[in-house]
């Protein structure tokens, strides 16, 4: 009798123990299924492998596009709804250094080689060549036009932002404020109105609430969007971008001809109107192949979630 309980008990736990590692199995799988299945949370971020640049995660959501304060431009109105994907967002401005890079993969895109219908003959004005001025490997890139924008992007398999994934990166999460950081603005807090006399080295001021740095100030930045002064009373609310199709536009980037948008403001511009989160140039200078010591970029993921 006493050896049959010993048994009895001896397949109780070998029981326990096979329903117990069957439960860690199933968790270790569900957790598996888990890990390829959830986005991950705002603010994450990743080392674009081509360029070296590390990008931020911009979760999936909605947010309030254009001036709350009505102190805008009436292009910059009605307010609306727009829901977007998530996606990622190079965390500083492209470097002079990065587009060197670019270029000395890309020959074709260089100072004395690309195209004349890529810019407006003031392509790289200050480089020597192709090499950017002595100690400023840092700052952000000038004098490049919307197409070398699209070059750059395109080959660090990223793109350019849409307007509104520009406005909502730059608003940091924050809802119905003026700026990146809330509603007021001084020279601690980004670079403008000639405060420094010229781009200050990438991440020089604080990031907004992304971890985004100079998305006000320092330099205006390309948008992937055809610039329409009416859009926002006809804006798509999901994914909204005017003049195409994401994938159109990127595809064929080299024959659009319509104007583009810039956001952000720059150091040169005299009134902090301008690096309101809500403003949008206004079309008198940029074509795709203008440039000046104003104008720089910074890029998008292409749409995906997973670097």
């Amino acid at each position: 009798m006493k050896s049959t309980w010993i048994i009895l008990i001896l397949v109780l736990v070998c029981v326990a123990g096979a329903v117990v590692l069957a439960q860690r199995n199933a968790d270790v799988e569900s957790d598996g299924q888990r890990e390829e299945t959830t986005a991950p949370t705002g603010g994450s971020e990743w080392i674009s492998p081509k360029d070296g640049a590390p990008m931020v995660l911009i979760p999936a959501g909605e947010f309030e596009m254009g001036d709350a304060f009505n102190e805008g431009y009436d292009d910059e109105r009605p307010v609306h709804t727009v829901y977007l994907d998530a996606f990622y967002m190079d965390k500083y401005e492209v470097t002079n250094a990065q587009f060197k890079a670019f270029i000395a993969a890309n020959p074709q895109w260089g100072k004395n080689l690309i195209r004349s219908a890529y810019h407006d003959g003031e392509y790289l004005k200050h480089w020597n060549g192709n090499d950017y001025p002595a100690g400023k490997g840092d700052h952000p890139v000038v004098y490049v036009s919307w197409y070398a924008a699209m070059a750059y992007a395109q080959w660090a398999g990223k793109r350019l932002p849409t307007e509104a994934e520009w406005e909502k990166a730059a608003r940091g999460g924050l809802a119905g404020k003026r700026y990146p950081w809330g509603d007021e603005i001084d020279a601690s807090k980004a670079n403008y109105a000639y405060n420094k006399g010229g781009t200050v080295p990438v991440g020089e001021y604080a990031p907004n609430g992304y971890g985004l740095y100079d998305m006000a100030g320092n330099v205006w930045e390309w948008c992937l969007d055809e610039y329409d002064s009416s859009f926002y009373a006809k804006s798509p609310k999901q994914n909204p971008i005017a003049g195409g199709s994401i994938s159109s536009v990127v595809s064929n980037f080299t024959n659009v001809k319509t104007v583009r948008v810039l956001r952000g403001g720059s150091w040169g511009f005299g009134s902090p109107n301008g690096l309101r989160a809500a403003n949008r140039f206004p079309p008198h200078l940029p074509q795709p192949p203008n440039t000046n010591n104003h104008i720089g970029f910074r890029c998008a993921g292409l749409g995906s979630v997973s670097p």
